[in-house]
């Protein structure tokens, strides 16, 4: 798993989700940011955990979709390898991780 700590931005983690956001630029995406968060659907229930980063969310930027187009595979290792890091300081195992995903990422 990559070391998240040192390039963690923002960080707020609660029994009602939250999330982190990380810099990318020292993983070869300079000046760009990835998020991962939980929200929580309500009665103590959380939802699933989601990712996005501000390559993606860009998609009325032609220039910069076709800049990083080839690696969008990249962008979801990362994403993926987030997701646990996250996971890990909510304190979840593999089986809450795996409940979390089948549910919805939001209440309404």
């Amino acid at each position: 798993m990559k070391d998240f700590e040192n390039i963690t931005t923002r960080e707020k983690l609660s029994h009602r989700g939250g999330g982190i956001e990380i810099d990318l630029t020292s993983l070869g995406f300079k000046g760009h940011r990835m998020a991962v968060y939980q929200n929580h659907l309500g009665g103590g229930m959380l939802g699933s955990i989601q990712v996005n980063d501000t390559i993606r969310s860009q998609v009325s930027n032609v220039r910069l979709q076709l800049e990083f187009s080839n690696r969008f595979k990249d962008l979801d290792e990362i994403g993926n390898e987030l997701k646990l890091y996250f996971a890990f300081l909510m304190g979840f195992d593999s089986e809450d991780i795996s409940e979390f995903q089948r549910r919805s990422a939001r209440a309404y």
